[in-house]
């Protein structure tokens, strides 16, 4: 199963973390891995290129493992209010769009989202 854990502070979706397999089938033909693949690096290159942002991500190969912040959708340290807005916009709609996925998937993928604070380094 694909665990998913979104971040938010004040309200503000700011990243968010993924671990495991879905385990909805065979590696190279599990659709709901590509899926979410495909999502994630859309929001990193969303931020990184179309905003001209910060964000900060690791993915780690072997354990599947995957986190995605930006500091960038945070007032403490974006002064523009349309770029946070458009960031955390993103990360919002991402949480949304894996919410619909798990009602067909409920076996393989689970998403939930946390109150915490931006901890400065990632």
């Amino acid at each position: 199963m694909t665990k998913v854990v979104f971040f938010k502070s004040n309200g503000v979706f700011w990243g968010f973390e993924e671990q495991g397999h879905s385990g909805f089938a065979a590696s190279g033909e599990d659709i709901l891995c590509s899926a979410i693949s495909a999502m994630t690096m859309l929001v990193i290159n969303a931020i990184e290129v179309a905003y001209a942002s910060d964000v900060n991500y690791e993915i780690d190969d072997e354990t599947t493992n995957v986190r995605v912040t930006s500091r960038s959708a945070l007032p403490s340290y974006e002064d523009d209010e349309k770029k946070r807005f458009a960031i955390s916009g993103l990360i919002m709609a991402y949480y949304y769009q894996l919410n619909d996925l798990v009602e067909e998937y409920y076996d393989h993928l689970s998403v939930d989202v946390i109150e915490k604070e931006y901890d400065g380094n990632k």
